[in-house]
């Protein structure tokens, strides 16, 4: 019954595409881990050589913490790496989501360095494999050690990725997938020499030039099951895209809400009970 649930799922072009899209930056996050934890690890090391004060080793001895997104109250230590985060950050009129960061791990962890510059909903990441694409390529985007990225292309990804986690619908038109694969095809040139990067093209011959033919669960010739748990990980990191977004804004509507909800097919919900 689940089965056939899915296959007239995928026999709906736009959920199709949407889904299709979903994988395509699911592979690219993944492209990405290794890339973006040797840059910081890089940058990391280049801040702390520079800074006299950095580079004799003094660590955080309060575990200076943020109070919500605000981080004034810090050590002499602390205000020297905050000062260097800011130095880095290219909108130097955003928001920096300094609750993202455990600050009295930032002389010794790279990667609590690199949160400074994600979207909120970072905190407990410890590594690139525990963020989504958007983590990874808002850290691009905003830290200035990645300058020699096009930034206009990181900037689009990050707008489709977002059109694409908001869909209530959760279809995709084939124009809009037609303009992922171009953005897409801009940011990943400029990483070819990246080894995960670079093979990333095979995938998209997969979800990109496939035609939108009724083909039920047989898409791509990949096992139902996959497919499912690649339903279950969209839908939850949609969900905790929108847990992050709601925390800033007023409550909804409750009828908005259901509204929204029910434009989600219930048997979606079933597939990730069971997977989560």
């Amino acid at each position: 019954m689940v089965y056939e649930e899915l296959s007239a799922r995928l026999n709906e072009s736009g959920y199709k595409n949407w889904l299709k899209a979903g994988y395509c930056l699911l592979k690219v996050k993944d492209g990405l881990c290794d890339f973006v934890n040797n840059e910081m690890k890089c940058f990391h090391a280049v801040i702390i050589d520079s800074n006299h004060v950095l580079r004799s080793g003094r660590q955080c001895q309060n575990q200076c913490r943020p109070k919500g997104n605000q981080f004034t109250s810090v050590c002499s230590v602390c205000r020297e790496w905050k000062a260097e985060i800011l130095r880095h950050h290219t909108n130097t009129a955003g928001v920096v989501n300094w609750s993202n960061c455990k600050p009295w791990l930032w002389s010794f962890q790279h990667w609590e360095l690199a949160k400074a510059y994600m979207p909120r909903g970072q905190v407990n990441s410890t590594s690139p494999e525990q963020c989504d694409a958007a983590a990874l390529l808002n850290l691009i985007n905003f830290c200035d050690h990645f300058s020699f990225i096009d930034q206009q292309s990181v900037r689009e990804v990050i707008r489709q990725r977002n059109e694409l986690m908001h869909s209530c619908e959760m279809r995709v038109s084939p124009k809009w997938m037609a303009q992922l694969q171009r953005n897409l095809d801009q940011l990943l040139q400029q990483l070819r020499r990246v080894p995960k990067v670079a093979i990333l093209s095979a995938d998209w011959s997969v979800s990109f030039t496939e035609s939108d033919a009724v083909d039920g669960a047989q898409w791509e010739g990949v096992e139902p099951e996959l497919i499912s748990q690649l339903e279950t990980d969209l839908l939850r990191e949609k969900l905790d895209h929108l847990l992050v977004r709601s925390e800033s804004e007023p409550p909804p509507d409750p009828k908005v809400k259901q509204l929204h909800f029910s434009l989600v097919p219930q048997s979606i919900f079933t597939t990730f009970s069971k997977y989560a």
